[in-house]
């Protein structure tokens, strides 16, 4: 039986990735932690934890049994660019906490698998931009980025001198309708379904031309769990695996969401986070996470765009996430 914890479970990746695993192992094997003192998404067992704190992560460890840890809690890269030392702190020494809890665990026969997301952040202006492959010129002009390009060296290092079971993915931007933008380069891609559904114009902090890679939340959480579902030997990567959803930029998202409410408008006014975003991939090429666990998105933009505009209507509220996330 697994028991699995999963830090930062309030953020936009835990509080649905909680949920996602619940299904799967059962609540009551899902402990949800978080800084805190109440989860936001009611599960069903709830620890606040401080990352940051060796101690108490191997308490609760020890506490539940623990056999799977996902390690979420982060500073992203708009949010963190305005509080650099903390965000190395926080995600530098959050990931080494996890990965020491993981080897003193495994030398006492208690092993423990990790899962830590990586970021196409760890790309720079000179990644070749399109079909990024798995092994490239990695350059990051973000302390967010520098910290998921030092994150991954750290992930082999412990799989090579420990044998630490880590496993990690390089998110592109992630769009979900269930939690507010988190201070990322790619929120444009959620706050947008709001200001649509409010009958607002919305103003794009990118420029319209400005491609990224994408991914749906569930084509997201379905990657996770099945990369920590792989088995061990058919994974060939330990730092962080290349994972592509879609790509596409503010103007054609925007056109298909005028496919659906004709009457919606989008200006440009490109900020601090055009600098973040023209340094990064505008595609991915996946073909060794497609070979080594069998890896394949499911969701194109026109089904993206269809249930955005479902759910967020459905969530809304007239003080919504967008007012939360400015």
């Amino acid at each position: 039986m697994e028991r699995i914890l999963v830090i930062g479970a309030n953020g936009q990746i835990g509080s649905e990735l909680v949920d996602a695993l619940a299904a799967q192992h059962g609540a009551d094997n899902v402990i949800a932690a978080d800084i805190s003192p109440r989860s936001l998404y009611a599960a069903k067992v709830y620890e606040v934890i401080d990352v940051l704190s060796a101690d108490r992560l191997a308490a609760v460890a020890e506490q539940y049994q623990i056999t799977q840890v996902y390690q979420l809690a982060a500073l992203l890269s708009a949010t963190g660019e305005q509080a650099p030392l903390k965000a190395w702190t926080l995600n530098m020494d959050g990931l080494l906490n996890i990965l020491e809890l993981a080897r003193i665990r495994g030398e006492a026969g208690k092993p423990l698998k990790v899962f830590w997301p990586s970021s196409i952040a760890a790309f720079g202006p000179n990644t070749p931009a399109q079909n990024t492959p798995q092994f490239t010129i990695m350059d990051p002009t973000t302390i967010y980025g520098i910290s998921k390009l030092a994150g991954e060296r750290l992930c082999e290092y412990y799989f090579q001198k420990y044998g630490v079971d880590v496993r990690s993915i390089r998110y592109p931007g992630i769009i979900s309708y269930k939690s507010p933008p988190g201070g990322g380069t790619t929120d444009y891609a959620i706050a947008i379904f709001h200001a649509a559904l409010r009958g607002e114009s919305y103003s794009c902090f990118l420029e319209a031309d400005t491609t990224l890679p994408m991914i749906y939340m569930p084509d997201a959480i379905r990657a996770t769990i099945s990369l920590m579902d792989a088995p061990a030997d058919k994974l060939s990567i330990r730092s962080s695996y290349n994972v592509a959803g879609l790509s596409f930029n503010p103007r054609q998202l925007a056109q298909v969401i005028e496919q659906n409410l004709p009457d919606f408008d989008i200006h440009y006014a490109p900020d601090s986070r055009q600098a973040i975003a023209a340094s990064w991939p505008q595609s991915l090429d996946d073909e060794i996470a497609r070979r080594d666990w069998g890896w394949q998105a499911q969701i194109d933009i026109q089904h993206l765009v269809k249930d955005m505009l479902k759910n967020v209507k459905l969530s809304q509220t007239p003080e919504s996430a967008l007012t939360k996330a400015a």
